[in-house]
């Protein structure tokens, strides 16, 4: 991977920043990749980690509602072992996102990242389509469990008084993504006049078709590789470097 981290191009995106009042994030695993997370699909991503316990799965299975209803037990030690970000903090993206927030420029974060950094940072408005592991419920009474409340539960299959499964609040493979997010999410990227892609591969569907309803001035794309997305190249801009860095220095965190 080549690393296109011109100050020129700071410089330009910086420009955008100021230029605009309505700026709104698209995020992805390489948000937080930078604070530990382990994303799913690269090398070193939870998909491609061998685990002997594990690895007659396929990996997409241990995270399905097929793997929690059928083989809770598996699901469980999977997503205790795998899932838990609780100790991971915050990086220059996050903060540099909370920062613009509060400055009045941003006005809203859309991640596909279920950790809840963006709120441990300090953000708001926070739409998050794939659920997070900092929200847990029962599946038959819909009672509300606390975060931490399934890693620390000395049951292999984490039950409520009514007998029921305490799951996360996870958007799983085979389920629906949240209505109520997804909704925030489309109409505050139909709104923004500058639209900021960073740390996705844009590949996961149908997330990564959000970004269609943009129609605003400019597309901003921030990732380690290359995506053929931008819309308009005189207008449009993309850097090849880590999000933090570059989201670090756009606002002086770094």
């Amino acid at each position: 991977m080549s690393e296109n981290f011109s100050d020129k191009k700071i410089e330009t995106l910086k420009n955008l920043i100021s230029q605009s009042d309505n700026i709104v994030f698209f995020g992805g695993a390489g948000v937080s990749t930078e604070s530990g997370v382990p994303d799913f699909r690269s090398k070193d991503g939870l998909y491609n980690q061998h685990d002997i316990r594990f690895d007659k799965y396929n990996p997409e299975y241990l995270l399905s509602h097929s793997c929690l209803v059928n083989e809770p037990e598996v699901f469980f030690e999977f997503y205790r072992q795998k899932m838990d970000a609780r100790k991971a903090a915050p990086n220059a993206a996050h903060l540099a996102l909370a920062r613009l927030e509060a400055a009045g420029k941003l006005k809203a974060v859309v991640t596909q990242n279920i950790d809840g950094l963006h709120q441990k940072a300090g953000s708001k408005v926070v739409y998050e389509i794939h659920g997070t592991t900092n929200r847990n419920y029962c599946m038959r009474c819909g009672k509300p469990y606390p975060a931490n409340h399934i890693y620390e539960s000395k049951e292999k299959i984490p039950r409520c008084d009514c007998g029921g499964i305490i799951r996360c609040d996870v958007t799983l493979y085979e389920e629906q993504l949240p209505g109520e997010a997804v909704e925030g999410a489309i109409k505050a990227i139909s709104r923004a006049d500058l639209l900021i892609i960073g740390g996705t591969s844009l590949t996961v569907y149908p997330a990564a078709s959000y970004i269609h309803y943009f129609r605003g001035k400019h597309l901003v794309i921030i990732n380690r590789d290359h995506l053929p997305y931008l819309l308009d190249p005189e207008n449009d801009l993309e850097i090849n470097a880590p999000i933090g860095r570059v989201l670090g220095k756009c606002t002086g965190i770094i």
